[in-house]
């Protein structure tokens, strides 16, 4: 495409985007500063709701000043071919329409803009030559902050620029229950009508999840259909494309393997071996890069073991679970009836989507294990996932995981998340409170 026709289009996406009315918002818990001065990044994984951020900031945006003073592109969009050397034609096309605003009243949003290579250097020159009002999303978030590190803190630049970097997971379970437009006050705990309606909507979240459009999304088909087609796209463009991965069948046969080990210490040199084993040539770094890889578009989340070593914690099995439990069920049948694997992933998204710090404990090999040590603030709170502690000899092995992980962060606190199950157990000095997942996901103990 010829510089002036895609200057055109670049006039056309910016028009478009002045004419046509915002999107209806669901309001997200995160709110994006508007006038930080500060590049201000939003990073997850694909489909979680970046860009209805980014949507909700500009209308925000809108009570203080006109729609033409705010520049939307989003390079997904297939008219958009443009290359870095390029992206300075963005400035002309809206220059050339409205001639007399300033850049420097400009606010500047570019989503998915990881699609142009090299497109961190346009993104510092805006920063220092006309607009602090910049507001970018990727998909990846190793990719986009060692981009952005790169350019922004060089040696060579006159000051450094830190940006604001916010990271989007899909909807937590209070968000799905505001998108459901059902309202949760503390009362509701003790209606049997509203506590009925709740247990549905959990029940549902747990097993399609919270991706925004899958939430708003009646026909349950179409729900799973939605979730594979995310997948699809995260493998092939976000990872075989990305990545120029060429050993297609040893990732998706990794990926296969991740999902089967929720909640458990992922041994990389036990996959390994098992690829080899069937005739498979690769290095194990081919795995740990995979791995990597999968952390990075964020379709993996990661739990270190717990120790008071730094090292020791960093160097342990990794416990592995997936972004979104629709996800799972999407790619999968086996986890259909094993709503105890879906509760614990649901609660390490939740946990780490609320910004706490999230372990694993054991001791050894063959001692009692805790399922997590949520570190909130200056608090350690051990706790453990079970859908059901109906039967004596499951609640016996997590109440003896929970005092061996009491007595090593030294708290007398510890927590057990079920499905519906609720109470206080008194062990010695130790309190343990059992409550409901929906009941934690709303009042965040």
């Amino acid at each position: 495409m010829r510089r002036k026709e895609l200057k055109d289009v670049l006039k056309t996406l910016i028009l478009e985007f002045h004419e046509r009315e915002l999107p209806k918002v669901i309001p997200r818990k995160t709110n994006i500063p508007t006038n930080s001065g500060k590049i201000i990044s939003l990073v997850g994984v694909r489909r979680s709701g970046k860009t209805y951020l980014m949507f909700q900031t500009i209308q925000t945006l809108l009570t203080k000043l006109p729609k033409h003073h705010i520049v939307y592109l989003n390079f997904e969009d297939e008219r958009i071919e443009i290359k870095a050397k390029d992206m300075q034609l963005i400035l002309d096309a809206y220059q050339e329409l409205y001639p007399k605003v300033s850049l420097s009243e400009v606010y500047f949003f570019f989503d998915e803009i990881q699609n142009v290579i090299g497109w961190e250097k346009f993104i510092r020159r805006i920063y220092d030559s006309y607009s602090q009002n910049i507001f970018i999303t990727g998909s990846n978030s190793k990719l986009l902050s060692s981009e952005i590190a790169t350019a922004l803190r060089g040696r060579t630049l006159r000051y450094e620029v830190y940006p604001l970097t916010y990271e989007v997971y899909p909807l937590t379970f209070a968000e799905f229950t505001r998108f459901r437009n059902f309202k949760v006050e503390a009362k509701d705990f003790y209606s049997r009508k509203k506590l009925r309606i709740l247990k549905q909507l959990f029940a549902e979240y747990l097993y399609f999840g919270g991706f925004p459009e899958v939430v708003l999304t009646e026909d349950t088909s179409l729900k799973l259909k939605i979730l594979q087609e995310y997948t699809d796209v995260m493998i092939f463009r976000d990872l075989i494309e990305r990545y120029q991965i060429h050993k297609t069948g040893i990732l998706k046969y990794f990926i296969k393997r991740i999902i089967e080990n929720i909640g458990k210490p992922l041994s990389i040199h036990k996959i390994f071996n098992e690829l080899k084993s069937q005739g498979y040539k690769l290095s194990k770094d081919t795995l740990y890069r995979y791995l990597d890889y999968l952390e990075a578009i964020y379709l993996t989340l990661l739990v270190n073991k717990y120790s008071s070593s730094v090292l020791k914690s960093e160097l342990s099995l990794k416990k592995s679970y997936v972004i979104d439990t629709g996800i799972i069920n999407a790619l999968t049948y086996s986890y259909k009836d094993n709503c105890g694997a879906l509760l614990e992933n649901t609660f390490t998204k939740e946990a780490i989507a609320s910004g706490n710090k999230l372990y694993y404990f054991k001791e050894n090999t063959k001692g009692p294990k805790c399922d997590f040590i949520l570190i909130k603030e200056d608090r350690m709170i051990p706790i453990q996932v079970s859908y059901t502690i109906s039967d004596k000899e499951t609640l016996q092995r997590e109440i003896l995981g929970l005092t061996k992980a009491m007595q090593a962060v030294k708290t007398d606190r510890g927590l057990i998340i079920t499905f519906e199950e609720e109470g206080i157990i008194n062990q010695g000095k130790y309190k343990i409170e059992i409550m409901p997942a929906y009941k934690y996901f709303l009042i965040k103990h």
